[in-house]
């Protein structure tokens, strides 16, 4: 299962931690159309399904005891998710009042940029 239509190679995602969750954005390197058209169409529909507490995609990568995972999913009613555009690539924002959310939101970016690895940058 391809869960990301785009090129890992050709794209960096930056996890950014922030007081009420985070934001999660990936970007383009050279701009090419068609890798921002796929980050755009791919990131837009994460969004929705988050916004959800379907955390599917990135279990199916990362595995079901993915750090912070269960707890989103269990307090998806208490996120609050939405999706932008940037002009080479797109983000998702994460926001919460419940801290023990705000927690699983910086474990589970801590998670995915260690999977990740030379393809992630997470801000501190």
């Amino acid at each position: 299962m391809k869960v990301m239509p785009f090129s890992m190679d050709a794209t960096m995602h930056h996890f950014d931690p922030t007081p009420t969750g985070g934001v999660q954005r990936v970007l383009v390197h050279n701009g090419d159309r068609h890798q921002v058209a796929l980050v755009r169409s791919h990131l837009r529909h994460e969004a929705r399904a988050f916004a959800r507490g379907d955390f599917s995609d990135p279990q199916a990568i990362h595995g079901g005891l993915m750090p912070g995972l269960g707890a989103m999913r269990a307090g998806a009613s208490r996120l609050h998710v939405s999706y932008s555009e940037l002009s080479n690539g797109a983000q998702i924002t994460y926001a919460t009042h419940d801290p023990a959310l705000v927690s699983a939101i910086h474990q589970w970016f801590a998670a995915q940029v260690r999977d990740h690895a030379s393809h992630a940058t997470m801000k501190m």
